[in-house]
């Protein structure tokens, strides 16, 4: 076999190992990950997340989270229960919030957010978002009997914007309907006191305000990464968010 057909052979082998990230600083030091989705998706919402961790040696579990309230959280924790050593807990959107009340788990190595909520415990959350500019997404809420979607025009405009349309009408034809109570679910404990955290801000975010973002990042003193993108930044940029979930996978037993 020549040089030439040996080199394009090696480059048809690689393209058939799915996407690559950067060679870690560190070899990974917890092998489990957990994904928590927020309102108004679902688990695909990971999709484009899940190769990368996967090919990076990570065993990955995406919670199917139901939406109705806090006590949902039962979902996550049995998904944690499943694992078969420690795991880094993701939360994306209201997903944080779960994160912050299921993250003290003793299973829990580091905790990820993802644009995310992050209460501190029995924090009236509600009113301090409202210290930050409205996202414009919210005036695209529609309540159905106390289930709330939001409508096409905000959820590919202010939700997805950065998505490409294609995936972001799949992503909307999945739409998970969000009972209006959880927003003002309290938690009763804030595992970002003590977990290892890490957070990405969304700088093109209409649907929860950058700064406030920033100042949840802030208080928690997590390791934190900026990204020129809308809110579901795992969609748009799976591979700088898989790098942010490796990296706390790499930091503690």
């Amino acid at each position: 076999m020549n040089v030439v057909r040996t080199l394009t052979l090696i480059a048809a082998l690689t393209s058939l190992a799915g996407p690559a990230l950067a060679q870690p600083a560190a070899p990974l030091r917890v092998h489990n990950v957990v994904l928590v989705h927020g309102a108004w998706a679902d688990g695909s919402s990971w999709a484009k997340v899940i190769p990368y961790l996967q090919a990076a040696g990570l065993k990955v579990t995406a919670v199917q989270n139901p939406l109705t309230s806090l006590a949902d959280a039962a979902a996550t924790r049995r998904a944690l229960d499943q694992q078969d050593g420690p795991a880094v807990l993701v939360g994306h959107s209201w997903g944080g919030t779960v994160v912050s009340e299921v993250g003290t788990d003793p299973k829990v190595s580091a905790l990820v957010y993802v644009a995310a909520r992050a209460p501190d415990a029995d924090e009236d959350f509600v009113k301090l978002a409202g210290q930050y500019p409205t996202p414009p997404a919210r005036a695209g809420i529609v309540d159905h009997d106390g289930e709330t979607k939001l409508n096409e025009s905000a959820f590919l405009n202010d939700f997805a914007n950065g998505v490409d349309a294609t995936t972001a009408k799949e992503l909307y034809a999945v739409q998970w309907p969000t009972a209006a109570t959880i927003f003002a679910n309290r938690t009763t404990q804030a595992a970002w006191h003590d977990k290892p955290s890490f957070y990405a801000v969304s700088k093109q975010d209409k649907t929860i305000d950058p700064d406030f973002e920033r100042f949840l990042a802030s208080r928690m003193h997590a390791t934190t990464i900026e990204l020129n993108a809308g809110h579901l930044s795992m969609v748009s940029h799976p591979k700088q968010i898989a790098e942010l979930i490796l990296k706390a996978a790499r930091q503690h037993e």
